[in-house]
């Protein structure tokens, strides 16, 4: 009798706490939530991050706050958030270097399989290739040609990223030249060592360049999608520079750590929705050099299961090294 006692005020407490646990999940948020940003700012990670984060801050009712953490090619990023409570409160705004790393490097700190959960996909945009103002070629093919002496180097936001494997893929697979691969902690300071002139090129996602494209401060080569982009119309594809078939992006997402309650996963997934819904926001992509991505919890894993194993191949094929 006493058993079946207990049993029943188990039974009772489990289901008077039911209700109770779905309001605090409902209730998300409570208190501001962090974006730790894989990469240094003006990189399309922090670029996104940062718009994301403005619009979030008044949907939820609660201060969203931007922290960069550059480093290893948006792993050291990727490894605070790994760690962190799966509370929703510790998100991380990664790139698609999250999928290419664990092929690149052995250490990461982190199982970029089961430590992570992708809750939303935000935008992609090509990536681009510059050059810097002092260097007298002026079409992909005359850059091929210089660079059979082995005296071009490239400037990247880190090994590991897309740029990194788009430009690996492109010269020593495609063009069959020697180029020297110069990591950086973000795709600002790439660019930054390119208007410097302490690399001939930089290879990074579209949007972090655009602006400097257009004042002349570095001069667009290629852009790797696969139509020429509405933000640098001039830049040709690296298709319509001899390499038919050629496509590339770089996209960002917003990462949560495994075990975060769906609900919490449910939400920010939506709220993204909303956003990708709104014109103000759009433009604001558009601008930039970014498209718009989307799709539920599940088609987001789906996607990321993909692209782990297509930069798998990549990896394997150009032999690209963690520098």
């Amino acid at each position: 009798m006493r058993r079946r006692f207990l049993s029943c005020a188990m039974a009772a407490a489990a289901l008077a706490a039911a209700p109770s646990i779905s309001l605090a999940q409902a209730a998300w948020p409570a208190r501001p939530v962090r974006f730790v940003v894989a990469f240094a700012p003006a990189g399309p990670a922090d670029i996104i991050g940062r718009l994301v984060a403005q619009r979030l801050t008044g949907a939820l009712g609660q201060s969203v706050i931007v922290e960069n953490r550059a480093g290893a090619g948006g792993s050291v990023a990727s490894a605070v958030v790994a760690r962190a409570e799966p509370d929703g409160y510790t998100l991380l705004v990664n790139t698609s270097s999250y999928a290419v790393n664990p092929s690149m490097q052995r250490n990461l700190g982190f199982d970029a399989t089961k430590d992570l959960t992708l809750a939303a996909l935000v935008a992609s945009s090509p990536n681009l290739i510059v050059i810097a103002p002092s260097v007298k070629a002026g079409t992909l093919k005359d850059v091929m040609a210089d660079a059979q002496g082995g005296a071009y180097n490239y400037a990247t936001a880190g090994a590991g990223t897309t740029p990194h494997l788009t430009a690996e893929y492109l010269f020593k697979v495609l063009g069959k030249v020697p180029v020297t691969h110069v990591p950086f902690q973000g795709a600002g300071p790439a660019l930054n060592a390119v208007m410097g002139s302490q690399t001939q090129m930089a290879s990074v996602a579209l949007p972090a360049a655009v602006e400097l494209v257009k004042s002349g401060r570095v001069r667009g080569l290629v852009v790797t999608g696969s139509k020429r982009s509405s933000a640098l119309p001039a830049v040709p594809t690296v298709a319509e520079s001899g390499f038919p078939g050629f496509e590339d992006v770089t996209w960002v997402g917003i990462f949560a750590p495994s075990h975060t309650p769906r609900a919490v996963l449910e939400r920010i997934n939506a709220e993204v929705a909303r956003l990708q819904q709104d014109p103000d926001f759009l433009a604001k992509l558009s601008a930039a050099g970014f498209d718009p991505l989307g799709g539920s919890v599940e088609q987001s894993k789906a996607y990321l299961q993909k692209e782990l194993e297509k930069w798998a191949q990549v990896v394997k094929e150009t032999g690209a090294q963690p520098n």
